[in-house]
């Protein structure tokens, strides 16, 4: 039933462009709206590059994707934009986009005729004429759009990213996976990688070495290594010759790794989005920060914890480290102490030791 506050809410459109890992936060915001108003038509204006990733989600009746940020065609691409958003003829948009270029479309769409009668972003101010009550962009992703939902009256009840695979990837992950003989709960899964031109980001080859050994050494765990194009040598360099270490890179789409996750015993990655995608398995992930804040960038999901050094340099965002003791963020996390507490059975709570700090 659509709130009170929202009646006669037929067609809903939600905008939300980038980037991947904000995506798959958005999806448990996707969620609270389709059932808010299970009623409605509901579009998503996305990019192209993410269209595909709701090519069979139910909650939405259409995707529709323009690439306006594509260099040498923003202006006709954003007129594209318009024309299109014009047609819909919708009740509502919401706007998840933190960005100047959506404000700016939204305030032509109103002064052209057409907006829809009810308007909220994550910016406030006009052309919104809903007004959130997060509009620092400090905040965590979530909560900034959990904000937009409340402006509307709309309950936030989903804490894990929800997608929807296209049919026969659950046959084909699961076969993947016996094939691989990776075995519900005797297993983890890694991820290495990160965007290559944030290098700082990433743990290092040597050390998933040397906890996937440790893992593997103490509990029988075999480990699955999941990746980008970019890191396809990485992958190779863990892995190595050790029959233990599943190199899966390549293997699978995005929206697999919810499956491959789901019977692992635990998740390990860095601050990328491939973690929040494992997210959405529900199972425990481990994400390693460093130079990125894990109040603002770490994953959703009850079962997500963030691990950090305790060192004044952290949050840097910087891809060139200013310390002399190069990637001391990084370093100060040690394979044999996450392992040890991978497989001690303590809730995350109570891992929190200097020089490690935990988000919960």
């Amino acid at each position: 039933m659509a709130p009170a506050t929202e009646p006669r809410v037929a067609r809903i459109l939600v905008i939300k462009w980038s980037a991947l890992g904000d995506m798959a936060m958005a999806t448990a915001v996707f969620e609270d709206i389709a059932r808010a108003h299970p009623g409605a038509t509901i579009h998503l204006n996305t990019l192209p590059s993410l269209a595909g990733l709701f090519e069979h989600d139910p909650r939405f009746a259409e995707v529709w994707a323009l690439d306006v940020r594509a260099r040498g065609q923003r202006l006709s691409q954003s007129l594209a934009w318009l024309r299109r958003a014009r047609a819909g003829r919708y009740d509502m948009v919401i706007d998840l986009q933190r960005s100047d270029h959506t404000r700016l479309l939204l305030a032509l769409w109103v002064a052209t005729g057409r907006a829809p009668r009810i308007r909220a972003g994550n910016r406030g101010g006009f052309p919104y004429n809903r007004q959130p009550a997060i509009r620092r962009s400090g905040a965590h992703a979530l909560a900034t759009m959990r904000s937009v939902l409340e402006s509307l009256g709309i309950p936030a009840q989903t804490d894990v990213p929800v997608f929807h695979p296209a049919p026969g990837r659950r046959e084909a992950t699961s076969a993947l996976m016996q094939a691989h003989g990776l075995q519900a709960g005797r297993y983890a899964v890694l991820i290495p990688g990160a965007a290559a031109a944030h290098p700082l980001k990433r743990w290092g080859a040597a050390r998933y070495r040397e906890l996937a050994q440790r893992l593997h050494d103490s509990a029988g765990w075999r480990l699955a290594l999941i990746g980008g194009p970019d890191e396809v040598a990485l992958c190779r360099e863990i892995a190595g010759d050790r029959d233990y270490v599943i190199d899966l890179n390549g293997k699978l789409q995005l929206l697999d790794i919810p499956l491959l996750c789901a019977g692992a015993c635990a998740v390990i990655g860095n601050d990328t989005g491939a973690a929040h995608f494992a997210a959405a398995s529900g199972q425990p992930v481990v994400v390693l920060c460093g130079p990125t804040d894990p109040r603002r960038v770490k994953p959703i999901g009850p079962r997500v914890v963030a691990l950090q050094a305790r060192l004044d340099c952290i949050n840097c965002y910087s891809p060139i480290c200013a310390n002399p003791a190069h990637h001391a963020c990084m370093q100060a996390i040690e394979p044999a102490w996450l392992a040890a507490r991978l497989l001690s059975g303590e809730p995350p709570a109570r891992w929190g030791e200097a020089p490690v700090q935990v988000f919960e």
